[in-house]
């Protein structure tokens, strides 16, 4: 049953204002998901609900969660007081995951896509909000066996929340082109350095780069449009990637590809708080901040989805082209200051190649799709930092 059928969506839309009134500025609390894979073959295997149960009665329990599919796990850190907690959570879950993993004789993958296991060849997990999302999207959810890193952080203020989504929109480029790290899907090479991103906000409803809303009252009476049209049941089937979270109450930064690598998921991270924190900081001084029109951020976002890390982006002040390495580092520094005050600096880095660039470099060397995924499946304790 939906969010919207348990409790109206009146009640829903009141409390979520209430909390972010209530809230508390720049905690963070970050989402990991995996593939759960056979250990042999790499294959994505069912095998959710069997880890869910070994949980039972552990520490890792209530941080462990389905997403989806039941060869997808997800788990989180909880919410911290400031990134240097956050990044020993993030070592910590991934320990605990690869323990739990490890007991069940299953292993993990963390790119944004499995280079090869068919959609069709995967199970939706029984939940009341699964089945839902099954009913209403069809093919659109079938077709989504995508992973990724979400990033949430507190913002206190319903108003504030809401604008610093709308800049944030801006920045969610930089972010992906960071991120990448799934050029293959379907046993092919697509010649994308995220092929999550085109499957999953390419193909649902309410995705990708959401529009400016000015202030809570103006995404109220969005979100009120979708309910009484019908459009939606559930607050979570807005699934842009930067929303309010009207639960927690967080803005919720969900465009990265998940990490194989622990030490780029930490600093992803770092960047994509520090960056929430930086914005909310600007507008409480008055510092002027881009508002730019979804159709030139979608062509960064497709620069992005194309080539990554290695391509080049736009400066959408200037209309100058310029590396996306170039784009980032500007972004680490403008940033900076807070990242130090809130402990993110140490963690903030633009790799010499990430995830998607290394598969593609290693598949022009001659690696075949399947000897790269195995080097991304990294040893145990490798992925858990």
């Amino acid at each position: 049953m939906g969010d919207a059928q348990r409790t109206g969506p009146d009640e829903l839309i009141r409390r979520g204002r209430e909390q972010f009134e209530a809230g508390r500025d720049f905690t963070v609390a970050v989402e990991e998901e995996f593939a759960i894979l056979d250990p042999g073959t790499l294959d994505l295997t069912s095998r959710f609900e069997g880890l869910q149960e070994a949980a039972r009665g552990s520490q890792l329990e209530e941080h462990l969660a389905g997403e989806l599919i039941s060869s997808e796990v997800e788990v989180r850190t909880g919410r911290c007081e400031d990134f240097a907690e956050a990044a020993g959570r993030l070592d910590l879950r991934r320990h605990q995951l690869g323990d739990l993993a490890e007991s069940a004789g299953v292993a993990l993958g963390a790119t944004g896509t499995h280079p090869w296991s068919p959609w069709q060849e995967q199970r939706i997990i029984d939940t009341p909000h699964y089945r839902r999302n099954e009913e209403i999207l069809g093919y659109v959810v079938w077709r989504n066996n995508s992973f990724g890193l979400h990033v949430h952080v507190g913002i206190r203020g319903a108003d504030r929340a809401v604008r610093v989504c709308s800049t944030l929109r801006n920045y969610l480029p930089e972010l992906l082109a960071l991120s990448t790290s799934s050029p293959f899907v379907e046993g092919v090479d697509t010649q994308l350095h995220s092929a999550r991103t085109q499957i999953f906000t390419r193909m649902f409803p309410r995705c990708g780069v959401p529009d400016v809303f000015a202030d809570w009252a103006e995404y109220e009476r969005y979100v009120r449009f979708l309910y009484s049209t019908g459009s939606i049941d559930e607050l979570t089937q807005l699934w842009w990637s930067v929303r309010p979270h009207f639960e927690f109450p967080t803005v919720e930064i969900r465009i990265c590809d998940a990490q194989p690598d622990p030490t780029e998921a930490k600093g992803l991270a770092a960047l994509a708080y520090a960056l929430t924190a930086r914005i909310a900081r600007a507008l409480d001084e008055g510092e002027p901040l881009p508002a730019h029109p979804h159709r030139l951020i979608e062509e960064n976002l497709w620069r992005a989805i194309r080539y990554g890390l290695s391509g080049e982006l736009i400066d959408l002040e200037t209309g100058a082209v310029r590396p996306a390495r170039a784009a980032l580092e500007l972004l680490c520094e403008w940033v900076l200051p807070v990242a130090e005050e809130l402990g993110a600096a140490p963690y903030l880095a633009v790799p010499g190649a990430n995830a998607s660039e290394r598969q593609v470099a290693r598949l022009a060397e001659g690696a075949t799709i399947e000897e790269i995924y195995a080097e991304q499946v990294r040893p145990r304790e490798r992925v858990s930092g």
